[in-house]
This record gives structure tokens, sequence and C-alpha cells, in this order.
């Protein structure tokens, strides 16, 4: 297929709140899909906007190609319409990453949130292009709307704007919008501001009012599988006299949260949240958070009020 018939032909883009799935564990240790079925279908009920499966806060890097095909298979098959769904692709190994987007595409859905290459280090903006161009290429579907994720605190691989800029010459329309993750306002206005056609998304969510100001879409982020309607009611009171008391919330929240290693603690509060232990189960190298400073973050988490009284750990 030539460049010229890769152009994206979906106008919907990802815009409002998303939220990046967290991945439920069986006993077994693989993929609870009935449950995460279940967690995307309340989040949705509690006005998430759309979800994004297996990425960071989803421990995707952890997951085979297989597990991540039929988690998203049966999100699918549990009626999220692909529309609400922002998979992402990204892998060590290349082919892989082709593989996991083609299945997305085929899917029909919203787009593919695709990482750089994050093994190799100190790679440049044409090795970065290269691969990105490489991925549209292998797909080679006039469907893919590709949403570029740029979180080099993790992958030490940023994701430029040469490189954003050069996909978008060669490949009109594919390019859908960037995931900012990085936690610069700074940054995230700036891409905003230079590429005003496109939807570029924070990962840190007391940056949602800000960016909204300045022309960002909106956000795809974690805290969202714990407090959907605190996520909600920041993007939606943005600007307004109740805006404030939105995002102190979500402050006071990450001021304690971010204090502990962040996926077991997420998935720790999850468990306490839902009443169900199982949420607290991580996919090795992560480890479970330790009892004892997981009461010590709850107890942080009930005196400022984001915790009931009565809900409490095990133990």
């Amino acid at each position: 297929m030539t460049r010229d018939a890769l152009r994206c032909t979906v106008n919907e883009t990802v815009r409002g709140v998303w939220c990046a799935l967290l991945t439920p564990l069986d006993r077994s240790g693989g993929v609870a899909s009935a449950r995460m079925l279940a967690h995307a279908r309340r989040l949705l009920d509690e006005g998430v906007d759309g979800v994004a499966p297996f990425g960071t806060t989803g421990e995707g890097q952890s997951f085979s190609v297989a597990e991540r095909i039929d988690g998203l298979d049966a999100l699918l098959a549990g009626g999220i319409p692909p529309s609400k769904i922002l998979a992402a692709t990204a892998c060590a190994a290349f082919p892989d990453t082709v593989a996991l987007t083609r299945h997305a595409v085929a899917a029909g859905c919203i787009g593919a949130l695709v990482l750089p290459p994050f093994f190799f280090k100190g790679i440049d903006d044409e090795g970065l292009y290269a691969s990105y161009a490489g991925l549209i290429d292998g797909v080679a579907d006039p469907r893919l709307r590709l949403y570029l994720y740029h979180i080099p605190q993790v992958t030490a691989v940023p994701v430029t704007p040469v490189v954003i800029t050069r996909l978008r010459a060669a490949y009109p329309g594919v390019v859908a919008g960037l995931k900012d993750s990085a936690g610069d306002l700074a940054h995230s206005r700036a891409l905003a501001a230079q590429f005003r056609d496109l939807s570029v998304l924070v990962g840190h969510e007391p940056h949602l009012p800000a960016m909204l100001a300045a022309g960002g879409a909106g956000t795809v982020c974690g805290v969202a599988n714990l407090y959907p309607r605190l996520v909600r009611r920041l993007f939606d009171t943005a600007g307004t006299a109740a805006g404030p008391d939105a995002l102190a919330e979500m402050s006071n929240l990450l001021n304690i949260l971010l204090d502990y290693p962040l996926l077991p603690a997420m998935k720790a509060l999850q468990a306490t949240l839902t009443g169900d232990e199982g949420w607290q189960a991580v996919r090795p190298p992560l480890a479970p958070l330790a009892a004892g400073i997981r009461r010590e973050m709850e107890d942080r988490l009930r005196r400022s009020g984001m915790i009931a009284a009565q809900s409490t750990s095990p133990g």
C-alpha cells in the first residue's frame, strides 16, 4: 500500500476523560478478563469517555501478545464499543507492536497508543522516525489512528516535535494525537500550541484544567480507575468557579498516593475501594504493597476524606 493510501478515514478522536485501565489478575496470575470487563463497564457508567487497556498503568509490558489480544477481545465481546477503546500496543519487539496494532485496527478501536522503542537508549530522531514509520507501513491500513506516547522518565526516549512533524508530513491523517505523561506542563502546552489539530492528552491529572485552557483534548490517566467521578468533575469544571475545589481534591489525593510505589499502591487502593482483594495482585517484577505500608497509605487517605471511614484493608 502506498503512503498516499495510508490516510485515516476515521473522524473520531480521543477527547475527554479516558482511563488507563488497571489489569486485574486471577489466582494463577493470568488476566482476569471478566473482572476487567466489569471494571470497564463501571467506569463508563460513572462518566469516563473511554478506556485504554495494557498501557503503563495496566502493566502492559508484563503481558504477552496473546494475553493482550485476548484481553482486548474480551472487552469487545463484552459490549465495550471499539470507539471507546484506545489500545496500548507497543512492545520491545517491533513485530509484536505491528501485530498488536493490526489487531486493534481490525477490531475497530479508535486508535493505538504506542510508546517509542524503549530498550535501547540514546535513540536519535532518525531512529525514532524509522520505528514509527515502519509501524505505519507494517500495519498498512488506512483506518490506523496513531497516538504517540511521550513518557521519557520511563522509556528514556522522548517523542520529539521534529519526529511528530515529519510523521505527519509523510503520513497525513495517521497521527491523531499524543499522550504526554512527562508531567511537564510547559512541555504539554508547547505541544498543544504547535500541533493544534492533534489531540494532546495529559497523563498527570492536575495538569488537566490548565491544558484544557491551552487547547488540550483531555486526559488518559490512572486515577480514573479509582475515582472516575473526580476526574470527570476536574474536566467538567475546568475554567469554572467549582474548578479549584476539584483540582485541590485531586492534588491532595496525589500528594499521598505518589509517596508510594505507584502501581502496587493503586491496585491496593482499588482492592479497598471495591472490597475485592484480588485487585491487589500485580505481575512480577512488581510486588504487592506490604501490609504495613498499605495501612499507612490508607490511613492517610482516610484522614483526607478520600476513603470512607468504614473501608479498611485486611489485617
